[in-house]
């Protein structure tokens, strides 16, 4: 009996569930450019996630389109949007050399992680890479990694993870045989702990507009 009553509440969620969200379809005008598939939720049942260059230009100089992620359950053969969200990714012609930049999707432990990565001019590249989870019926923020490099002079990586709270701090710097002479800068690596006052919705995460500041410096750490 327990098991029956299980088995006829999971198909009543599933029911209620697919009524709720709404039907998937393709505009017509969108371009698919990355697809994968996991378990986020952990029903033992995969997830459809994808991202689309949309036609709408959100960047005039470049003409860089806006890029829509979709997150979808397969509820009774039909793709249902569960998440939505355009706030995620750069858009489509984003930095110095468009054609070089990197977009990953994967999920792992039941995480989604969107890895980006960009040239902001010549020699310098951008990277980020944040992972979602979901949790309390909504999808939040649990760690974040940026970087900062140049071809030769520095990197610079700023990692939390929200779980632990552990926040780490690597700036690195090297000499350049660049033909001028410069006082290369001790490098500085710091690892803290940062009260978190509470974790970040996807749909509320805002790219590089939120602050950590670094303890007994003043440096910030932006993500």
């Amino acid at each position: 009996m327990k098991y029956l009553f299980s088995f006829l509440a999971l198909i009543l969620c599933s029911i209620l569930q697919s009524q709720e969200l709404k039907d998937f379809a393709i505009p017509k005008t969108y371009e698919k450019i990355l697809e994968i598939k996991g378990d986020l939720d952990k029903d033992g049942k995969d997830e459809v996630v994808m991202v689309f260059n949309t036609d709408k230009i959100i960047n005039k100089i470049s003409e860089g389109l806006e890029r829509k992620l979709y997150i979808l359950k397969n509820i009774n053969g039909k793709l249902k949007i569960w998440q939505e969200n355009s706030n995620l990714l750069f858009d489509s012609k984003e930095g110095f050399y468009p054609e070089s930049n990197e977009l990953e999707l994967t999920i792992k432990n039941n995480c989604l992680v969107i890895f980006q990565s960009y040239f902001s001019n010549s020699r310098h590249t951008v990277t980020s890479k944040n992972t979602f989870r979901f949790q309390n019926g909504d999808f939040y923020l649990i760690g974040a990694l940026v970087k900062f490099d140049d071809t030769c002079e520095f990197n610079f990586s700023s990692e939390i993870n929200f779980s632990t709270g552990k926040v780490i701090v690597d700036d690195q710097y090297s000499d350049c045989d660049s033909g001028y002479e410069r006082e290369v800068p001790k490098n500085y690596y710091k690892e803290f702990t940062y009260k978190i006052p509470k974790l970040i919705k996807m749909n509320d995460y805002k790219m590089g507009k939120n602050e950590i500041k670094i303890p007994n410096s003043k440096k910030s750490f932006y993500y």
